[in-house]
């Protein structure tokens, strides 16, 4: 069994990070009745003897003594890192698996990533060694940071580089959570192309999450429940609007319910990684089969039912329709329209009591409707886990290597052109050491270029769809 180590920076990195661990153990705790030190625990866990006091033993098989997250929590203000710690995960965490300081980064990426980065990096290098030490076998990283800030796109951008330098055959993936168009962050622009630079040349996929969508998402999942619609209603401490009834037991925050639905798209992710399956999926098999050209790996995400994130009461998804919801624009965790754009490759990561027949056929029915690249018309790749969610018996998540995301960065260049030709607050930028507009330049550049590809696809959409002729074979 893999093991796979979460790496949460900044405030939204550590608040979604936070959710994850939260509803992870919820979920193993559903299937491990036994309080047993497993493998599907392994992966994210360590098993920690702490009843002699000091670091302790790691335990490897029999009884959960001490359950310790395979984490490593960085951020620039001491906040959320704090709040984390002093609730009721505190115990989950390993205190020398932190890097805080009290100042912040001032939404700024030139100060994560030069001037923090720089700092920290023994820091940061020492802790991924001690994590990476206790991995049997560790097969991926997982960076949760937003492009908003400074801490989250800069140092978030920084820990990705180191991350290359040091454990180079190890898969780094990166949640990246994008500014709305209305954020508050004047600054949000210049971060977030800096860091597109980042990504494009050191992760080896992105799943990018917009907040506009995740609200959009959290809000009809109330109205659908306080209208009543279709006898819906929300069960009292459901994960929706409230975190009892998983360990967290105060007031929920305001943005808990969009963190939910990111902490369930990794759960969803890893499950194969986590649980057995007639058809298990390895993390590594999705970036080599979704990620033809190597710039382009930013993989969008749809999950479906909704409901997975919340105890709420409503009729059952039917699966054909769970695979229908999928690959409509409503469930999409970016403001994305995938059907009307080309697709290079898709996963379908299915948990619960589906059968690889229900994938077959579902896929031939969705076919028609999608628009693949000619050269991989059979792009599908497919994951089947036997353990559904908690409380629920089927759920679907789709990753779509599609052009659809192009509008999101073309979005977000409008938006850092806006400023960069007026030089708007780029004296804050460059009074950091090393920091040069050169960078600025590059940065734009590069995401330019990312748009450019994507173009070249999308021009080859019209073209008229050929299927390539099978082998027949003599009865």
């Amino acid at each position: 069994m893999t093991q796979s180590v979460v790496v949460q920076v900044g405030q939204c990195g550590n608040q979604i990070g936070c959710r994850f661990w939260d509803l992870a153990l919820r979920e193993h705790a559903a299937v491990n009745k036994k309080g047993i030190y497993d493998e599907a625990l392994s992966s994210f866990f360590r098993n920690v003897d702490t009843r002699n006091g000091g670091d302790g033993a790691d335990i490897h098989k029999g009884k959960i003594f001490s359950l310790k997250a395979r984490a490593l929590l960085i951020d620039m203000e001491e906040g959320v890192v704090n709040e984390i710690l002093q609730g009721p995960l505190r115990d989950v965490f390993d205190s020398k698996q932190l890097i805080t300081d009290v100042s912040g980064s001032g939404n700024n990426w030139a100060v994560g990533h030069k001037l923090y980065g720089y700092q920290y990096r023994e820091h940061i290098v020492e802790k991924l060694r001690r994590t990476a030490e206790h991995c049997d076998c560790l097969q991926c990283f997982f960076v949760i940071h937003s492009m908003g800030g400074g801490t989250g796109s800069g140092l978030g951008t920084f820990v990705l580089n180191v991350l290359e330098d040091e454990f180079p055959e190890v898969y780094r993936f990166v949640t990246s959570v994008y500014p709305s168009g209305e954020d508050d962050v004047i600054t949000s622009p210049y971060n977030s192309v800096l860091a597109m630079k980042e990504l494009n040349e050191h992760a080896d996929c992105v799943l990018p999450i917009e907040n506009e969508s995740l609200f959009s998402i959290v809000s009809k999942i109330h109205q659908m429940t306080n209208s009543g619609k279709l006898g819906s209603t929300v069960k009292q401490n459901s994960l929706l609007t409230s975190s009892a009834g998983s360990i967290k037991t105060e007031q929920e925050k305001p943005f808990d319910a969009m963190n939910n639905i990111v902490a369930n798209l990794l759960l969803n992710l890893t499950s194969s990684a986590r649980f057995e399956g007639s058809l298990n999926m390895d993390l590594n098999e999705i970036s080599m089969n979704l990620v033809p050209f190597p710039r382009l790996h930013y993989l969008v995400s749809s999950l479906t039912p909704l409901y997975t994130l919340a105890d709420v009461n409503v009729p059952s998804r039917r699966l054909d329709q769970m695979f229908s919801d999928a690959f409509s624009k409503d469930h999409q965790l970016i403001q994305a329209d995938p059907k009307h754009s080309l697709y290079l490759a898709c996963a379908l990561l299915v948990r619960g009591n589906v059968q690889v027949s229900d994938l077959r056929r579902n896929i031939e029915r969705l076919k028609p409707s999608l628009h693949f690249v000619s050269w991989n018309q059979e792009g599908w790749k497919t994951g089947l886990c036997s353990v559904p969610p908690v409380g629920h018996s089927h759920s679907l998540l789709a990753l779509a290597n599609n052009t659809c995301v192009k509008p999101t960065f073309t979005e977000l260049k409008d938006r850092f052109m806006k400023l960069y030709k007026k030089k708007a607050h780029l004296h804050h930028y460059l009074h950091v050491d090393g920091m040069e507009q050169s960078c600025f330049s590059e940065a734009i550049s590069s995401l330019s270029d990312l748009i450019e590809e994507y173009n070249q696809l999308d021009a080859t959409k019209s073209a008229p769809r050929t299927y390539p002729s099978r082998l027949k074979i003599a009865m």
